[in-house]
């Protein structure tokens, strides 16, 4: 029997974790002295198509619409996050237009943070049609997951052929002037070979490419290191082809490597989050559908905002008090690396993640159930 991770929480306490030790701020800062500036939410865990590295085919267990925050909820957890100093906020799911209410949350969300850039990863099957009312509501910009342009090789890889509704999505975004339009693409051993292709249509249509090295995420539990594809690989095949110069990062915090096109202006990114580990640089924190905060893709414990914002009783200052004290013990108990801390600054550690397969632990919780 093959196992799956069914997305549950593995725990969810209601109160602040320890702070002992932690500075007075308001910042919701770990203790390797990152602060988090970027936030994920996850919005549902639903999705219109079961991609192999994320999903089982069956799709997640449904989480009870009760136990899904609301958009009132979520505006006021962004507000709060945007307070203690977020400023990017990225929407998440499983696939955020499974939500017939996004454009309300995005709505709210600029409402209670107006100075925050808000983003959508998303499969944009149907974006063409919701773009309007997302962009009126406050949307900035989109990144979208699609791993190949081969229709063939797309519906193996999701378990759905709906290639031409992703690629009417993506046109949508473009002319809507959600700019610039990020793609992503998970390596995999059966998408290099139309890496080089991916690239030259993203080149063509004014999309910036980012290519992410699969990591222990998927709901199937079939994840093989020694069947990774690497950053080094992608680039020798990429470079048969194209031209590529290194050009860095745009911020130290951005988990994608540029290179030139072919001289420019045109770049390709690589996230290569298992050979070149950037957690050192991390300043990112996330919620889940459920209203739970994680303080590293790669952790398991998650502390419970939800049931503070519904507790009754409470006026809206002392909730919102305890909300922030308890986002700022999760992310102060953030560990150094992927879940472990081999590697942090206070071990003594020599090396880190990437030099230690082990290092690279499961989480109980699939990148669908987690939101990216």
């Amino acid at each position: 029997m093959t196992a799956v991770a069914l997305g549950l929480p593995r725990v969810r306490p209601t109160g602040a974790p320890s702070t002992l030790g932690r500075p007075d701020t308001e910042a919701l800062v770990d203790r390797y002295g990152r602060v988090a500036h970027d936030l994920r939410v996850s919005v549902t865990e639903k999705c219109s198509l079961r991609c192999t590295y994320c999903m089982p085919a069956e799709g997640l267990p449904a989480i009870p619409r009760e136990d899904l925050l609301t958009p009132a909820e979520i505006g006021r957890l962004v507000g709060i996050g945007y307070r203690a100093g977020i400023r990017d906020v990225r929407f998440t799911g499983g696939e955020p237009l499974m939500r017939p209410d996004l454009a309300e949350i995005v709505r709210r969300t600029r409402a209670a943070a107006p100075g925050v850039r808000i983003s959508m990863t998303t499969n944009a099957i149907g974006l063409d049609k919701r773009v309007d009312e997302l962009v009126d509501a406050g949307l900035d910009r989109v990144n979208v997951s699609l791993d190949s342009i081969d229709r063939r090789h797309f519906a193996e890889l999701t378990r759905r052929d709906r290639l031409p509704q992703v690629l009417a999505g993506i046109q949508g975004a473009l002319g809507a002037g959600l700019s610039p339009v990020k793609l992503n693409a998970v390596l995999m051993p059966e998408t290099l070979a139309g890496a080089a292709d991916l690239l030259a249509w993203a080149v063509e249509h004014g999309c910036r490419l980012r290519f992410i090295e699969q990591m222990p995420l998927d709901a199937d539990q079939n994840w093989d290191r020694d069947q990774l594809v690497s950053a080094e690989r992608l680039l020798d095949v990429l470079g048969a082809r194209f031209d590529l110069t290194p050009v860095g990062r745009e911020d130290p915090s951005a988990p994608a490597e540029e290179w030139a096109v072919d001289g420019g202006p045109a770049t390709v990114g690589i996230i290569a989050s298992v050979t070149r580990s950037f957690c050192g640089d991390c300043d990112r924190t996330r919620l889940t559908a459920e209203g739970t905060v994680r303080s590293c893709l790669f952790g398991n414990e998650e502390v419970d905002l939800r049931a503070l914002l519904r507790t009754e009783g409470h006026d809206d200052a002392a909730t919102d008090a305890a909300i922030v004290a308890a986002w700022q013990g999760a992310m102060w108990a953030k560990p150094f690396a992927h879940g472990l801390d081999r590697g942090a600054p206070d071990t003594g550690a020599i090396g880190g993640p990437a030099d230690d397969p082990e290092a690279f632990a499961r989480t109980e919780r699939s990148m669908g159930a987690i939101g990216g």
